[in-house]
């Protein structure tokens, strides 16, 4: 088998083992530049009102800084900065979703601007498609699923919330 085929053999099972461990799922839905995204509610530990955070110097301009959770040092990125997706605007719908990825991430949490939070998801009988196209989106979306008109890119948290997808 070619190097090539050996990768692409490698994501499918990647893209199916993940879709194993979502189904069942809940999933709460949000907006984000009037694209719909989802995560699995078990990674979501809160959900607050957008305060600005206090700057990190030399942090990746799509770290905003942190936030003081309950004693907790919480860094807080901007999706839509981190994907590079719609305009940076702060308004009275903005929220911070403050999710926990699982041991593959280290437990880590994070907070994560959203333009607003939508729903939560039942992912029931739907079947969940395998993330397609090339974008800086890419990377963190686990599946899709149709909901209603329209498509919800599933976010991996754990993904989402490594120290490498941090620092690349």
């Amino acid at each position: 088998m070619t190097n090539q085929a050996l990768a692409a053999t490698e994501v499918n099972d990647e893209a199916v083992e993940g879709q194993d461990r979502l189904k069942g799922s809940d999933f709460l839905s949000f907006d984000l530049a009037h694209e719909l995204y989802g995560v699995d509610i078990q990674a979501v530990e809160e959900i607050r009102v957008w305060e600005s955070p206090t700057v990190i110097p030399r942090s990746p301009e799509f770290v905003l800084g942190v936030i003081n959770l309950r004693g907790m040092i919480v860094p807080i990125m901007d999706l839509r900065v981190r994907f590079n997706i719609g305009v940076v605007e702060y308004l009275p719908t903005t929220v911070v979703l403050i999710l926990k990825a699982g041991e593959a991430a280290g437990n880590r949490m994070m907070g994560v601007v959203v333009d607003a939070v939508s729903d939560v998801i039942d992912l029931g009988d739907k079947s969940l498609m395998p993330p397609i196209g090339d974008s800086q989106v890419m990377p963190f979306v686990s599946g899709l699923l149709n909901v209603d008109a329209q498509v919800m890119s599933l976010l991996d948290v754990d993904a989402l919330l490594s120290i490498e997808g941090l620092v690349h």
